[in-house]
């Protein structure tokens, strides 16, 4: 008797914590309801014959755990979440706009909860780059009958995708967010080679000649998507701007070069398609904004990380001249002499091509627009980086500078105190032995005398070593924009966001948030925070509309050229400080060959 009573307790417990983990993994996974209703069946059905565990033979009990675990593994399979394609707002069933007449043809968009904001995602800018297109220059989109309803954000471009869970615990671990249940998350974000597509949000009502911001998403030009809840742009729309948001081809799609494309395209490019797409979209913003009441000789580009990269390269494209008006760049950039990432040597990218090419055992171009982009996707070479072709990108990036034939008339840009330790945190081989040779490897002889500016110890060797790559990776970019910038006279004004919070804190993408307005999109802000990002958009607002972000009420933020060692802190107090990095840099200008 007494032996039952053990088993049956045994049981409860056992099929307690299992119920439990199950219920965890699959909310996290995001499995549809169907999952939650197969898994309440399967496990009331087994708690039903739970007498099993008491009286029968010890092998039927055995094998019964087992057999319940298969069959909440098949029902995990069967109902992990399905693609589908983002709503444009968190509002169930809104209202629908009035209609947009734009160069294709008609659209409607949605409004936001309370009417402030109209929003049109999923709009069509260019022609899909599928089949025969892939790797190809982008080409304008095609006309549509009848009203197209831009209610969801297009497909993401295709990219590496990472599990539905690992993606709700780096929501919790990084962002800080509380997992709640929620019925109506119960999908992916769709993922298409057939991905470019803009998104607009404007003020409602009819309004005309708007200020025009629009964003490039980052993520190292290998991933990113335009619906990314910490830029979307309704913030910014009810301060009066038009926003917009734009997806651009990723990775082997948008950046792949080989010469027998240098030889197909009547241009006599490869390795900048990503580049090409974001040209296209501002080519279509300019001809299609003032339907949505936006100035199209009013446009600033704005970007982080790959996409503030991306708008450095626009900057100095021939293809983009007069398409824009001024820029906003956060924590990236590829004017040195020799950029530390998003830029490679044009026959770096071509080797890279051709290993590819022998990767998927293909002898043409052609051959290997015929494997399947998921399959493509996956392929082991990395395609992370922009390059000279000589259509794009004309030349080095720093050349255009020192001839003064840049675009932007006015540039905002910056970097965050802690930029580095989002790229190691998880890198175990830094250490005091490692440390020098990880320098010399980036700054060859000239790693000595910054060893001497960063002497490192067992205590602070990743804190050295952070500091160090944080300059050179992402600070050192924006100073050198700034510098050509002031030779030029134009107006420049550099930030340093130095702010803490328990999520990214000023680590890279730290920032995000606070620029766009998104700071209830995770759980971890304070007054202080909203307080800060109020001020940051006072003045991204302010830039926008006149190429200054000074106005009534906000502190001082001279121009660049005034004092090239000082920077504007944006953090718990916002004033000018000394760059942090200003002796490195001189560092670095040796090791570039940067001549004063």
């Amino acid at each position: 008797m007494e032996q039952k009573k053990s088993r049956g307790i045994l049981f409860k417990v056992v099929f307690v914590i299992l119920a439990v983990a199950y219920a965890i993994v699959i909310e996290l996974s995001k499995n549809t309801l169907w999952g939650w209703l197969a898994a309440a069946v399967l496990f009331a059905a087994f708690f039903a014959i739970r007498p099993i565990f008491i009286e029968k033979k010890w092998y039927i009990r055995l094998i019964t755990w087992p057999v319940l675990g298969l069959l909440l593994l098949i029902n995990f399979g069967l109902t992990y979440p399905p693609y589908k394609q983002v709503p444009a707002v968190k509002v169930r069933d809104p209202e629908v706009t009035g209609v947009v007449r734009v160069t294709e043809g008609d659209l409607t968009g949605v409004y936001n909860e309370d009417k402030s904001v109209e929003v049109y995602a999923g709009i069509p800018f260019a022609k899909p780059p599928v089949g025969e297109l892939r790797w190809k220059e982008t080409e304008a989109p095609e006309p549509w009958d009848g009203v197209r309803a831009c209610d969801t954000f297009g497909p993401m471009s295709m990219q590496s995708e990472s599990s539905t869970m690992w993606n709700s615990l780096v929501d919790i671990v990084i962002y800080k967010n509380p997992h709640l249940f929620n019925p109506f998350d119960n999908y992916r974000e769709a993922m298409s080679e057939d991905s470019l597509y803009l998104n607009v949000w404007k003020p409602a009502g009819d309004i005309s000649d708007a200020p025009v911001l629009v964003f490039i998403h980052g993520g190292s030009l290998m991933t990113g998507q335009s619906s990314y809840d910490q830029y979307n742009g309704e913030a910014f729309a009810k301060r009066g701007i038009v926003f917009v948001s734009i997806t651009y081809r990723l990775n082997v799609f948008g950046y792949y070069a080989n010469e027998e494309l240098i030889a197909e395209s009547p241009n006599g490019t490869t390795g900048n398609y990503g580049l090409l797409d974001q040209v296209q979209a501002l080519k279509w913003i300019n001809e299609n904004i003032g339907a949505f009441g936006g100035d199209a000789g009013n446009i600033t580009i704005a970007g982080e990380s790959a996409g503030s990269s991306s708008v450095n390269a626009l900057c100095v494209s021939p293809l983009s001249e007069g398409l824009f008006k001024r820029a906003i760049a956060e924590s990236s950039g590829i004017v040195p002499i020799t950029p530390y990432h998003t830029f490679r040597p044009i026959d770096e990218a071509l080797a890279t091509g051709q290993d590819i090419m022998k990767e998927f055992r293909k002898d043409s171009v052609e051959e290997l627009r015929e494997v399947p982009a998921k399959k493509l996707v996956k392929t082991e070479h990395r395609n992370d980086s922009m390059t000279v072709d000589g259509y794009a990108i004309a030349e080095q990036p720093y050349l255009t500078y020192e001839k003064g034939e840049n675009h932007e008339e006015a540039l905002l840009s910056g970097f965050n105190a802690d930029e580095a330790y989002t790229f190691t945190l998880l890198d175990d081989s830094i250490n005091t032995d490692t440390y020098p040779e990880l320098l010399h490897g980036y700054f060859g002889d000239d790693a000595e005398d910054i060893i001497k500016l960063y002497p490192a110890n067992e205590d602070n060797v990743m804190d050295q070593y952070n500091a160090v790559m944080g300059g050179a990776w992402f600070a050192y970019s924006h100073h050198a924009w700034s510098r050509y910038m002031a030779k030029e006279g134009r107006p420049v004004y550099e930030y340093c966001f130095t702010k803490e919070n328990i999520g990214l804190s000023n680590h890279h993408a730290g920032e995000l948030p606070y620029f766009y307005g998104n700071l209830d999109t995770m759980k971890i802000y304070k007054d202080s925070d909203y307080k800060l990002s109020e001020t940051i958009m006072d003045y991204m607002e302010n830039f926008c509309r006149t190429g200054d972000p000074n106005g009534a009420g906000l502190p001082g933020w001279p121009d660049f050229s005034q004092d090239e060692t000082l920077v504007q802190e944006l953090g718990d107090e916002v004033k000018m400080i000394k760059d942090p990095y200003i002796d490195l840099y001189e560092i670095i200008d040796r090791a570039q060959g940067y001549q004063k």
